[in-house]
C-alpha cells in the first residue's frame, strides 16, 4: 500500500495539477489552485527541514495523532492548521504562474524522496503530528494531498 501512495505522490499528484487555472477556487476554503500547490509545497518542505516549525501539539496528544494519521480516515473538509504554522488567510502567491509553483513543487517532491533515500527512519519534525520517519511522512502526504486533490475536484469522493 506504501507503494502506490509513493507513486501517487511521486508521479500522479503533479499531473492532476496541470488540470487546475491559477485563480480556480475549491469545493472548500479559501485558497485558489495555485495557493493550494504553494500551500503544499510548503508541506513538503517542512518534510525536509528546508522549513521548520515548532512543535505546537502536546505531547499527550501525540499518540491520538497518530492513531489518525495511520487510519484510513481522511482529512475533514476545511480542517485548519495551527494559526502559527498556517494563517487563517491565504498566503500571497509567490510565483509568476501556476506551472512555476507546479514545477517547484516538483522538486521538493524529488528532494523528499533523495533526503530519505539512505535512512527511512530519520525523522523530521511536523508542527502537529511530531517526528515522523519516511513511512510516516508518506501516509500524512498522501493523506494531505489527497484532501486537495478532492478540495479542487481533481478526484471523486
Amino acid at each position: 500500500m506504501q507503494e502506490i501512495k509513493s507513486n501517487f505522490i511521486k508521479n500522479e499528484f503533479t499531473t492532476l495539477l496541470h488540470n487546475l487555472n491559477r485563480e480556480q477556487k475549491g469545493k472548500w476554503g479559501l485558497m485558489n489552485a495555485q495557493q493550494m500547490v504553494e500551500h503544499v509545497t510548503d508541506f513538503f518542505k517542512i518534510s525536509t527541514e528546508r522549513l521548520s516549525f515548532p512543535l505546537v501539539t502536546p505531547l499527550e496528544h501525540l499518540p491520538k495523532l497518530r492513531e489518525f494519521l495511520w487510519s484510513d480516515k481522511e482529512f475533514k473538509e476545511n480542517t485548519k492548521g495551527p494559526i502559527s504554522v498556517i494563517p487563517a488567510e491565504p498566503l500571497p502567491l509567490r510565483n509568476a504562474t501556476i506551472s512555476v509553483a507546479i514545477d517547484k513543487l516538483e522538486k521538493e517532491i524529488k528532494l523528499f524522496f533523495e533526503f530519505f533515500k539512505n535512512d527511512s527512519e530519520k525523522k523530521t519534525l511536523h508542527p502537529v503530528f511530531g517526528e515522523l520517519n519516511f513511512e510516516d511522512w508518506i501516509q500524512l502526504h498522501y493523506k494531505h494531498i489527497i484532501h486537495h486533490a478532492k478540495q479542487f475536484e481533481l478526484l471523486s469522493n
